[in-house]
């Protein structure tokens, strides 16, 4: 286990003011109670200092490779298709960071609702902005993802929105921080592993895989 671990990129990223990088470095000095009032699923605090409710992660300090001290809320796009020979089919991006093919999606904005940061990402990350006025679509329960950028301090939840083309499969591209996007068959989990490993050379990102389990198989 790593004692303590900051990723370079993120004390890049405080250097250049980067709006992911939270600029302060001792957690200590955090107006805790606000950020808690505010938090999507409880936490504690041990020594001022916020901890992961689902820890240990490896890292117990340090913020790992994440920009953010504790819970950071995002929002993901879940988008099935169905085709005409009843092959259900599901969008993933790969990520420009190299953690592999995830659900379109990201952080949601301060005062945003998780439901529209879902569609804005979807429409950031892949194009796809159209198609939507007879989609059915459903916001799930938040949950946490187990993020391998995450740490015992800083950690990630989403919101999972499900948005149903019916038999539509539009054209994508991948978009801002996506390398690519694409329609994978996702009959069931383990074969929508199959058909990224076989078509795309790829993987399913680590924080993604029990909520596509659950979707998928359940």
């Amino acid at each position: 286990m790593n004692h303590a671990y900051t990723h370079p990129s993120v004390l890049a990223g405080i250097a250049s003011g980067a709006s992911w990088a939270d600029p302060e470095m001792d957690p200590t000095r955090i107006n805790w109670a606000t950020r808690r009032a505010a938090a999507a699923i409880p936490f504690p605090l041990v020594d001022g200092r916020p901890v992961n409710p689902y820890a240990p992660t490896g890292i117990r300090y340090g913020r790992n490779e994440l920009g953010h001290w504790g819970e950071q809320q995002c929002a993901d796009a879940i988008v099935t298709a169905t085709d005409t020979a009843g092959t259900r089919w599901l969008l993933l991006v790969e990520r420009a960071d190299g953690h592999g093919w995830a659900l379109p999606g990201g952080y949601v904005d301060p005062g945003e609702d998780p439901t529209d940061a879902a569609f804005r990402e979807l429409a950031e990350e892949t194009g796809l902005t159209e198609h939507f006025s007879s989609c059915a679509d459903e916001t799930l329960p938040v949950r946490y993802v187990p993020d391998p950028r995450a740490s015992d301090e800083a950690w990630m939840v989403t919101t999972p929105v499900r948005i149903n083309l019916g038999p539509l499969l539009p054209a994508v591209t991948g978009c801002d921080d996506a390398r690519r996007a694409a329609w994978v068959r996702a009959d069931s989990y383990q074969g929508l592993i199959e058909h990224l490993r076989h078509y795309l050379d790829g993987d399913v990102f680590a924080a993604h895989r029990a909520l596509l389990a659950d979707i998928l198989d359940h």
